[in-house]
């Protein structure tokens, strides 16, 4: 049987989402836990490969079993008890035999977030970033991206992706309170992609770039013409979404 399962973790101690030699992975944690209460080696194919130190706040997996879960939300509670602090699983729900957690993914939501001072609740979960940003300019060419579709200026190089087409479907600057949050969804996301946006357009929030040449990245689809990755520890995955009526309404 194939099920799902929902979790959220703070990234800040593992190597990123997958499962790597001489390193610990948040994959890894979570399968060493499942095959202690599932009592079968278990493997987890997760929605979206988080890198090292990025955190998320909803992730899915799928994985197979030979045989059903007879009581999905005790197995829920003994999997956090066995979990450390910085994991969390929410809910494991079956679903069809044929149902991929990555691949039948309808778009995948990110946010970027940063402090302009210190707090010591935020320390490993947003970017310290003092300079004044022009929040008006950097929406300007944030919706940009949502007119192309091709992102290879954003890609990490040598990656062996297919296409570096994206349909972004949201891109948007905006304050929650103390932190400004970078919130950007797409049907899919190259490796790097997210960092190398918000590198990106705080240069423009500067003054260092115009709208226009923000816009004459994105069309070069060349790595070097973008601005750096902005720190890891900034970024979540927020929200992966999937066909209505795949999974049940989560309890509050």
């Amino acid at each position: 049987m194939r099920y799902f399962i929902e979790l959220s973790y703070k990234g800040t101690p593992y190597n990123g989402w997958q499962r790597q030699p001489n390193s610990v992975a948040v994959q890894q944690v979570l399968e060493e836990a499942m095959e202690k209460v599932l009592r079968t080696p278990v493997e987890v194919v997760g929605s979206s490969r988080t890198d090292t130190g990025v955190h998320a706040t909803q992730q899915y997996a799928h994985f197979d079993l030979p045989a059903a879960i007879a009581d999905p939300g005790r197995a829920v509670h003994s999997l956090n008890a066995l979990l450390p602090a910085d994991i969390a699983v929410h809910r494991i729900v079956p679903v069809a035999d044929d149902v991929h957690s990555r691949f039948i993914a309808t778009h995948r939501r990110y946010e970027y977030r940063i402090i302009r001072q210190k707090n010591p609740f935020l320390t490993h979960e947003a970017y310290i970033f003092r300079p004044e940003l022009d929040l008006i300019t950097m929406n300007e060419a944030a919706a940009l991206l949502l007119r192309y579709d091709d992102f290879e200026s954003f890609s990490k190089i040598h990656t062996s992706v297919k296409t570096f087409r994206c349909h972004i479907t949201e891109a948007r600057w905006y304050w929650q309170g103390p932190v400004l949050t970078f919130s950007v969804q797409s049907n899919r996301f190259l490796r790097g992609m997210v960092r190398a946006l918000v590198g990106t357009l705080m240069q423009v929030g500067l003054g260092k770039l115009s709208v226009a040449e923000f816009e004459q990245i994105i069309l070069s689809k060349n790595r070097k013409e973008a601005g750096a990755q902005a720190p890891p520890h900034g970024l979540f995955l927020v929200e992966v979404g999937y066909p209505a009526g795949l999974l049940p309404q989560a309890e509050l």
